[in-house]
């Protein structure tokens, strides 16, 4: 084993689930260390939180400028960062970081607008920086081995995909009702905190990624109806996606979806069968070839090969959740900074995580589907 690389948190303070998740995650491997952070926005409970974690009280910050600034001059300073706070935050901390010289990963959706991703994506090329954008899905070997079975041509040419991603959290927000403060991200129903879109932005985007990374297809233009329900932003979303190869699909997105929990099922359809994947039964993809019964493939069996199978952690039977998906793309990115470190050309390390690229292509995506149902459910180019 290797030595341990320098990680430093922005966002994950007391209570928080996505903090946490990406914690574990890290920690699953051992590979990297959790050195600094600035947890909260309140010092006591930053200095708390890291109390926990055993860090040192120097390398506790009172915001992330402060954060980045010094860490980039430290002989020991991270080696990447790991933010995990609200979308309307993500731009200038990341860029601070970038600026810094540290590697980044990043909550998606990547930020507000596309010229604040573009704008992250040159810095990050220029600097020569990995920047990885945390969708998570795509972390799962099943969707891995679904990718995989595309791209050996399994199924055929596409002809169609299906997609939904269903949740119910936010159905006592229909008609405009004050939202509980017990519920968790509370704050994506916040314009100023969430940005343009609420279910697009948070869920939607998770199906335009998944697709993509199985497909290799984005959308080339859109239509979509979003649902309001008297709130300022949208809790449930219908979109017609055209791809680049004039395929179409149907992608469906909602928090009001009584009876689902988090429901995110990709279906693709091909001239000679289909890969379904659902992400609450994520351990197994069903196959269907043309005039033949389905198969479900269980992750984790001597049958599965590829990416699939390199990231297996525990024996088939034993489900494998989301800290495991994290993980994956956590150790990806963590090897891909030590293989550079080592002096490997770009070009032979493995990539196989959501980089920047995904992040601006989500951002698009999001503000295409906002101006299309916004402009009278017209077509809009992504």
């Amino acid at each position: 084993m290797g030595k341990k690389l320098r990680y430093g948190m922005v966002g994950g303070g007391p209570g928080a689930f996505i903090g946490n998740v990406h914690r574990k995650a890290i920690a699953s491997e051992g590979t990297a260390e959790l050195v600094a952070g600035c947890f909260s926005t309140n010092f006591e409970k930053n200095l708390e939180t890291g109390d926990f974690y055993n860090i040192d009280k120097e390398r506790i910050y009172r915001d992330y400028r402060e954060m980045a600034e010094r860490e980039k001059q430290r002989e020991d300073k991270i080696d990447f960062v790991s933010i995990v706070t609200p979308n309307s935050t993500h731009f200038e901390i990341s860029k601070a970081f970038l600026e810094a010289d540290i590697h980044v990963m990043c909550e998606k959706p990547l930020c507000f607008t596309s010229e604040e991703a573009e704008e992250l994506y040159s810095i990050a090329k220029e600097r020569n920086l990995f920047f990885g954008v945390m969708y998570t899905y795509s972390g799962y070997p099943m969707v891995k081995l679904a990718k995989k079975f595309v791209e050996d041509g399994e199924i055929g040419e596409i002809v169609n995909v299906s997609a939904e991603y269903l949740q119910d959290w936010l159905i006592d927000q229909v008609g405009g009702e004050k939202q509980s403060e017990t519920k968790l991200s509370v704050w994506r129903t916040d314009p100023k905190k969430s940005g343009i879109s609420n279910c697009v932005g948070d869920i939607g985007s998770h199906i335009e990624n998944t697709v993509a990374y199985i497909t290799g297809l984005r959308p080339k233009k859109l239509l979509s109806v979003l649902d309001y329900y008297k709130m300022d932003l949208d809790l449930n979303a219908n979109i017609l996606v055209e791809y680049e190869n004039g395929v179409h699909g149907v992608y469906s997105c909602s928090q009001v979806c009584v009876g689902h929990l988090n429901g995110l099922v990709v279906r693709v359809f091909g001239t000679e069968g289909s890969v379904e994947w659902a992400q609450e039964d994520p351990n197994y993809l069903k196959v269907t070839k043309k005039n033949q019964p389905e198969q479900i493939y269980h992750r984790g069996t001597d049958y599965i090969t590829g990416r699939a199978a390199e990231l297996n952690h525990i024996p088939a039977g034993h489900p494998e959740g989301i800290v495991f998906a994290v993980a994956n793309h956590y150790n990806t990115f963590i090897s891909a900074i030590v293989e550079k470190n080592e002096g490997m050309s770009i070009e032979n390390i493995n990539l196989d995580f959501p980089k920047v690229e995904d992040g601006v292509s989500g951002v698009k995506f999001i503000e295409a589907a906002v101006a299309s149902s916004k402009e009278g459910n017209i077509w809009k180019e992504v």
